[in-house]
């Protein structure tokens, strides 16, 4: 019998993150003051981060430890499985070699506490004795709530609007590991009040979600907010994916010529694939292709600018493929892929054609989703199906060209609670939906007054 899996050992578990700056041809472009467009210094961050997280979103080490109280919650269930999917080769005929690393096996069924475990940790050494964050799907909210329930850490959780009404299940989710989760906007904060006073039958963003929880973060004591994706220690988090992937494509005596993601703010597509680009970066031949709606086509249509973060404009400007920070999307069923920007770090990479960048409707992704589902048995995450949709893609090219190819993706969650957009595929509610260049432009006007970011 052909190998499926790949399991590591516990002590085969990656011991460092691998931090992506230390080896980037162009090094990122820094944060900057709004107000005086200069780069801002790390005390800038302190009201929202704790100073320990600062330091290793400032750090330009290739490696940094992870702490054992961290690596003790992490193997809870990790190493998480590298699978052969031979079901998804067969159904398309393909000689394509097709592996996912799954990161469904998580208690919250996703890839997201990888950071999450580690940012509680971080907090509560630093003496921090509540979190807040924001959440779009709801993947993230669980959680940070499942790591704060492994810490006895208080959190609130502030949830796009459409997500909450959604996915109902996610919410109870949430409250089973003690966080508190409520609509957003919301008439908890400032902002939330003010979004709601003009736009009361809004869906939310993520840009409003994290507006609001930032908010609560900076007025309240002994609060520091959370964020799941974008910066830069939250993906060098999640490498410990990329790490495990490698170490398993050894035991199969393979590597990928092709390494795929879905992306929103950036999290999983780069814990995936960070190591593997430094591989590039030295000289291998892999292509990295990142997956996104098209209806929020951050990176295949958005500029390379500088952009705030949230939508109450409260963040620092980053350099960041962006639709602008107004910006709210369509809702679309791939909540956790709406978001208005992309992580500076990836943004980096795909100017520097290190990742190509594609988009896919929502009705390409889950027939892709309906197709791995019934070949390999897991019904994937809307957000997921993104990367699955491109894995096929290119599994039928390696067809029609008569070649074997290596196919890496990321598997970054399950869709179990999310059958409420397969229900609506199946009935046919689901419409194909592009985002119109009108509207891109028109969100993108907010932005013309600020400094813009280097291109080459």
């Amino acid at each position: 019998m052909k190998p499926k899996i790949a399991f590591l050992k516990e002590e085969e578990i990656p011991r460092q993150w691998y931090n992506v700056q230390a080896d980037m041809p162009t090094p990122m472009q820094p944060p900057l003051n709004p107000a005086t467009g200069e780069p801002i210094g790390p005390d800038a961050l302190a009201p929202v981060f704790p100073m320990n997280l600062i330091e290793q979103e400032v750090s330009t080490e290739r490696w940094i430890d992870i702490p054992e109280e961290v690596l003790e919650k992490l193997l809870i269930w990790r190493p998480t499985p590298l699978i052969r999917a031979y079901g998804l080769e067969r159904h398309l005929q393909t000689p394509a070699k097709i592996y996912y690393k799954n990161e469904s096996v998580s208690p919250a069924g996703s890839h997201k506490p990888n950071t999450a475990i580690a940012q509680v940790y971080y907090n509560k050494v630093f003496g921090i004795k509540r979190m807040t964050t924001e959440t779009g799907a709801g993947q993230w909210g669980s959680a940070l709530s499942f790591a704060c329930s492994l810490f006895g850490m208080p959190l609130k959780v502030y949830m796009v609007r459409i997500s909450f009404d959604q996915k109902p299940y996610r919410k109870f989710l949430m409250n089973s590991w003690g966080g508190e989760c409520v609509p957003s906007p919301s008439p908890d904060t400032n902002f939330g009040r003010k979004v709601l006073a003009e736009m009361p039958d809004t869906p939310g963003s993520l840009g409003i979600a994290i507006s609001e929880a930032i908010e609560d973060a900076v007025t309240s004591e002994n609060t520091r907010y959370s964020l799941g994706s974008v910066l830069n220690h939250v993906l060098m988090h999640q490498t410990i994916v990329g790490l495990e992937a490698q170490k398993q494509l050894q035991m199969f005596g393979d590597y990928p010529d092709i390494v795929i993601g879905c992306v929103g703010g950036g999290s999983n597509f780069a814990g995936l694939s960070f190591p593997f680009i430094r591989d590039k970066i030295y000289g291998k031949e892999v292509k990295v292709l990142a997956i996104e709606p098209t209806a929020c086509p951050t990176m295949t249509r958005g500029p390379f600018l500088y952009d705030f973060g949230d939508t109450a404009a409260t963040t620092p400007l980053l350099p960041m493929y962006t639709l602008g920070h107004t910006f709210i999307p369509a809702p679309v069923h791939a909540g956790g892929l709406r978001y208005h920007g992309c992580a500076p770090l990836v943004s980096q990479l795909v100017l520097d054609n290190l990742i190509e960048p594609r988009a896919y409707t929502q009705l390409q992704t889950y027939e892709a989703g309906v197709t791995f589902a019934r070949t390999e048995g897991i019904v994937p995450a809307p957000e997921t199906n993104h990367a699955i949709a491109a894995a096929i893609d290119e599994a039928k090219k390696a067809k029609e060209e008569g070649r074997q190819k290596t196919i890496l993706f990321n598997l970054s969650g399950h869709g179990l609670l999310d059958l409420s957009g397969y229900d609506s595929y199946f009935s046919g509610k689901l419409a194909e939906y592009s985002l119109p260049e009108e509207e891109i432009q028109n969100a993108l006007t907010v932005l013309a007054p600020y400094p813009k970011p280097k291109t080459k």
